[in-house]
């Protein structure tokens, strides 16, 4: 791990950032540090690396799905390197990785910013409730599972025009609640959430 730590200060390497990245991959994945979670933070370690690198501006590069839907690829690779030193293959699956996730997260930004001016859209037009509804869909795109009580805090509403606002949403079909309880009911933004998991396990 110390080995590991020095590689990944080190400025004076003069490696690209995302090949540093996949090298470290491989390494922290090898060494294996952890009883658990090794997987997660490896995984988190290269979204660090290249915001650390300024390839991106926030540390958000979701590979997760990538490397689920081609695990055995990943597995192989990552034997390969440890036994017979073939990291040219390994980063290639890992350029190609970052590449095709890169591509799949600007199309899911389009897809969720198109969502969000079409829910505008159909919640202002819901007449004389729409300016609650509004500030409640607002409240939903910073955080799209909530309780009523979330929402009169944030939203700085009072909780019977929380209920009312939220069961415009509800009855436009962009929320729904998720408990089928009468108190402390969870809302969902269903569209946004199915967006966001897809390739996952949905709510």
């Amino acid at each position: 791990m110390a080995a590991l730590e020095a590689f990944l200060h080190d400025e004076a390497v003069g490696l690209p950032v995302l090949v540093k990245a996949a090298l470290a991959h491989v390494q922290f994945e090898t060494i294996h540090p952890f009883l658990d979670g090794n997987g997660r933070l490896g995984r988190i370690l290269i979204a660090l690396l290249l915001h650390h690198g300024r390839l991106l501006a926030q540390p958000l590069l979701y590979l997760s799905l990538y490397l689920k839907e081609h695990r055995s690829v990943y597995y192989d690779l990552l034997d390969r390197v440890r036994t017979t030193g073939d990291w040219e293959a390994w980063v290639d699956f890992f350029l190609e990785g970052v590449e095709t996730t890169a591509h799949g997260a600007v199309d899911t930004a389009r897809r969720l910013a198109d969502l969000f001016e079409e829910d505008i859209r159909r919640t202002a037009a819901t007449g004389r409730s729409a300016a609650s509804a509004l500030r409640v869909l607002a409240a939903l795109r910073e955080r799209p599972v909530l309780t009523l009580a979330h929402l009169c805090h944030h939203a700085q509403i009072t909780f019977p025009t929380a209920g009312k606002a939220m069961q415009t949403l509800v009855a436009a079909g962009i929320a729904r609640e998720l408990t089928g309880q009468r108190r402390n009911r969870v809302f969902v933004y269903d569209s946004y959430l199915g967006i966001l998991n897809e390739g996952g396990q949905p709510l």
